[in-house]
């Protein structure tokens, strides 16, 4: 009896776990943790800007879900062990491919988008494809899409309309059912109910100060919760992690590596696509210079986030963390009055201490064992 109780007692798997331990395990424990620090660090710094106010922190979950939708796609394929630095070109590109059918052929702003998104999944898939076919690393294969979409989306319009910016999209919107996905805000009438009761301000006219939630934001949240769901609880999930740990070892029990990875791809387009819908919904036009550097701080958000550059490993909440830093201090800095040359600053040391600090966490968490 007391022999039984002793072996009990000594397995591994009953032993209690210090919950601090196992947050170490977790990809994303660096980029809460930096949250957290960021937030405290402004709440004194940005003290009485109204950074913290509701339209304050409306604005900075606006920047940082601008980031956040193409971040969490970027940080799947990383994890999957591959890189997409054409997703910056893809929303310059995507956009075009929304405003000039509709603006200048005439299209139904439907079709333009499906036009779009249609295109930037065939897009995706083709870079997956020749990722997998060629065996050339995705760094060269979407290096080479980067300057492909770019030029298109510069020269198409300079040779349709003699300019690289066109406008007039909200004069085509109308009550188009598919651009209200893309468009407006959301919980207007919660937001009202609130000020009624007394929970938000109001203007000078007794409208609340914060009107909704942005449609952008809902975007984020649900492509994150996508893909955390996807990531933890779905065998496609498992073929991730396993395709960016050693895809060798996931073809020999499997896995079909090579879909798997023409998918990843296929969903970073998408999410430029989503990314490009929503700002020229916004403003009303598509510029062929839009999305530049968008690839980088993506994946900066998803390096902040948590993941490895060799894949294997990462998470998307920890992607959307890294955006959140991202968007915090971009409307801080604002907020504060600092000089904006310096946030280039502030996301190349952000890059370096997120690297060491994952390290260092991880050592941690393996020593913790």
């Amino acid at each position: 009896m007391n022999s039984t109780t002793s072996q009990d007692t000594s397995d591994e798997r009953l032993q209690h776990i210090n919950p601090f331990k196992k947050a170490l395990h977790r990809p994303e424990f660096g980029a809460v943790a930096g949250t957290i620090l960021v937030v405290l660090f402004f709440v004194f710094v940005a003290s009485g800007t109204g950074m913290f106010s509701g339209a304050g922190v409306i604005n900075f979950l606006e920047v940082s879900a601008q980031l956040g939708i193409i971040a969490v796609a970027a940080a799947l394929l990383m994890i999957g062990g591959e890189f997409d630095l054409s997703i910056g070109s893809m929303i310059g590109f995507a956009g075009m491919l929304i405003a000039i059918p509709a603006v200048q052929y005439g299209w139904p702003l439907w079709a333009a988008l499906a036009f779009a998104f249609s295109c930037a999944l065939a897009i995706g898939a083709l870079n997956g494809w020749l990722v997998v076919r060629t065996g050339l690393p995705s760094f060269i294969v979407t290096l080479g899409f980067l300057f492909i979409l770019r030029g298109v989306a510069i020269g198409v319009p300079r040779l349709l309309a003699n300019r690289t910016q066109i406008g007039g999209v909200h004069n085509v919107i109308g009550d188009d059912w598919f651009a209200a996905l893309f468009t407006g805000e959301v919980g207007q009438g919660l937001f009202i109910w609130l000020a009624n009761i007394g929970v938000i301000g109001t203007n000078f006219a007794g409208n609340p100060i914060v009107s909704g939630i942005p449609v952008s934001i809902v975007w984020w949240l649900g492509l994150t919760g996508l893909a955390t769901w996807v990531l933890l609880f779905t065998r496609f999930g498992n073929w991730i992690f396993a395709c960016g740990g050693d895809k060798t070892a996931a073809r020999n029990v499997g896995v079909p590596v090579n879909t798997v990875k023409i998918v990843l791809f296929m969903f970073t387009a998408f999410s430029a696509c989503v990314f490009a819908a929503l700002q020229v919904m916004d403003t009303g036009s598509a510029d062929s210079v839009r999305g530049i550097l968008k690839e980088l701080e993506a994946i900066i958000a998803v390096v902040i986030g948590g993941a490895l550059l060799t894949g294997g490993y990462g998470s998307a909440i920890g992607a959307s963390f890294g955006a959140l830093i991202f968007g915090m201090v971009q409307m801080g800095i604002f907020y504060t009055g600092v000089n904006t040359d310096w946030f280039q600053v502030f996301l190349g040391a952000m890059l370096l201490i997120a690297v060491l600090f994952n390290n260092y966490v991880r050592r941690k968490a393996l020593e913790a064992k």
